[in-house]
């Protein structure tokens, strides 16, 4: 595919700061670009580039300065090289339109027109599946499960029964779906498993990622709202809701029954106690801990999670702990000399 940088300009509604006749044949980091590549700037650490680089046009902000390199300004360039990347990468169908022969379907299930469903697929009774939806080898969905329109489904995913999943969602290879949640009671000296009798209900344009565990409810529904992404690794435990366009980053581990709000951002490896709100807004920290409730637009870190910049000034203030205490010694020992020349007494 080759198309010139004008062109480009005029799909992604940019202008051309530069030479606009140029064709480009494909995409590249900007400290790897070569000539007929497109490349792009959004964060400030990465301008040092711009002298060095072979790319043939680069995707900037409006306000980037001038160079004398061809320039595409737009207001939002990484998202401008996302669209410009749908453009160049089509990936080939890796599961054939179809059941493949090997699959087994199980009793009064329904596959929507253009499904495609891989080998060694398992779909239990009574299932739902939406048009488009394509299904890819080693998949095990349970009874009673409902897949929407247009969702992808890789390889050895496990979807346990009576959960449901929207359209246009992508959940990537390995993650489980429905497992029980960690639901146990102590008596007569030994733990007793309770039933887990919820499900899962997953909303429309969710991604999530390889690995990564949502739990069954208790009872009720553990609940993924539209448009949230979740990295992989991530635990997400019995009756959690996790609100609208909210993202969260690998490793995090969301304990029972936490209610997260509206376009939240959690960073990796970051853990959370149960039963607590997240506000909508709220920014968290990579490794956070987050003990208790969070208000909405809030930015925490650390552990225990705290306000991020009282966070900064106290590992800032830990640093100098050494010199410090150096200092307390030195005064301890000048303080000893005078009370023993002076003869008084001192702890």
């Amino acid at each position: 595919m080759a198309l010139t940088i004008s062109k480009i300009a005029e799909i992604l509604g940019g202008t051309v700061d530069g030479d606009g006749s140029a064709e480009i044949t494909g995409l590249a980091k900007i400290e790897e670009a070569q000539s007929g590549q497109l490349s792009f700037i959004a964060n400030s650490k990465y301008h040092k580039f711009i002298e060095t680089t072979q790319a043939s046009a680069i995707l900037v902000d409006i306000d980037f300065p001038k160079s004398d390199r061809t320039l595409i300004r737009i207001r939002n360039p990484y998202f401008a090289f996302l669209k410009m990347a749908e453009q160049f990468y089509v990936q080939e169908p890796q599961v054939a339109t179809g059941i493949h022969h090997t699959a087994v379907i199980g009793q009064d299930c329904v596959i929507g027109e253009k499904c495609a469903v891989g080998a060694h697929v398992v779909i239990g009774k009574k299932c739902k599946i939406g048009k488009n939806t394509i299904i890819h080898p080693g998949v095990v969905i349970g009874s009673h499960v409902q897949v929407g329109e247009n969702t992808i489904i890789y390889a050895n995913v496990s979807i346990r029964e009576r959960c449901r999943i929207g359209n246009k969602v992508f959940i990537h290879p390995g993650a489980v779906i429905g497992a029980d949640g960690f639901g146990f009671a102590f008596e007569d000296g030994k733990y007793h498993k309770l039933p887990q009798m919820g499900n899962v209900v997953i909303e429309d344009e969710v991604e999530i990622g390889a690995n990564t565990t949502i739990d069954r409810a208790t009872m009720g529904e553990t609940i993924i709202k539209k448009g949230a992404k979740i990295d992989n690794l991530v635990q997400i435990a019995h009756n959690v809701q996790v609100g609208e366009n909210t993202v969260i980053a690998a490793q995090t581990g969301l304990s029972g029954s936490i209610k997260v709000g509206k376009y939240v951002k959690i960073g990796g490896q970051a853990g959370f106690v149960g039963h607590i709100e997240i506000g909508d807004n709220a920014l968290i920290g990579a490794q956070s801990g987050v003990t208790k409730s969070v208000p909405e637009n809030a930015f925490i870190s650390g552990y225990p999670a705290r306000p991020h910049m009282t966070a900064k000034r106290e590992e800032a203030s830990l640093t100098k702990l050494p010199e410090l205490l150096k200092k307390i010694r030195l005064l301890e020992s000048q303080l000893k000399k005078i009370c023993d020349k002076l003869n008084i007494e001192h702890d």
